[in-house]
């Protein structure tokens, strides 16, 4: 079964750093586009960071300079580096990925997302 499993959300204070991680797990062939998410309470859900196949990133501009997206294919993981952290960045993240699996002899390409993290930033 394809799936993503965010993990790494926690509470940590101003300033301070955190990484998120986005596991993918099942017959996963690659990782293409990837995104992360975040939704604060009372709040739309924001895109905060993407890249694309080719690994070009862009990110909101809330974020621009804190953030880092990246990717292993390898590992099947997905990173977001948060740094220098601010509470208006207290939210649930969440990752989401356009990946390519095998399933029996045939490839197949769909889009999933986690259930989310929880970062909190306060002193």
């Amino acid at each position: 079964q394809v799936q993503l499993v965010e993990s790494g959300g926690g509470l940590v204070q101003p300033g301070g750093s955190l990484r998120l991680s986005c596991a993918a797990s099942g017959s996963i062939f690659s990782i293409n586009t990837v995104e992360w998410y975040r939704q604060a309470p009372g709040e739309e859900r924001e895109l905060v960071a993407n890249m694309t196949f080719r690994g070009t990133t862009d990110y909101a501009d809330s974020v621009k300079g804190r953030f880092t997206i990246s990717r292993d294919n390898a590992k099947k993981m997905v990173y977001l580096q948060m740094n220098n952290l601010k509470p208006e960045d207290t939210a649930v993240y969440y990752c989401q990925a356009s990946l390519t699996y095998r399933r029996g002899y045939s490839y197949y390409t769909g889009d999933y997302g986690g259930q989310g993290t929880q970062v909190t930033v306060s002193s």
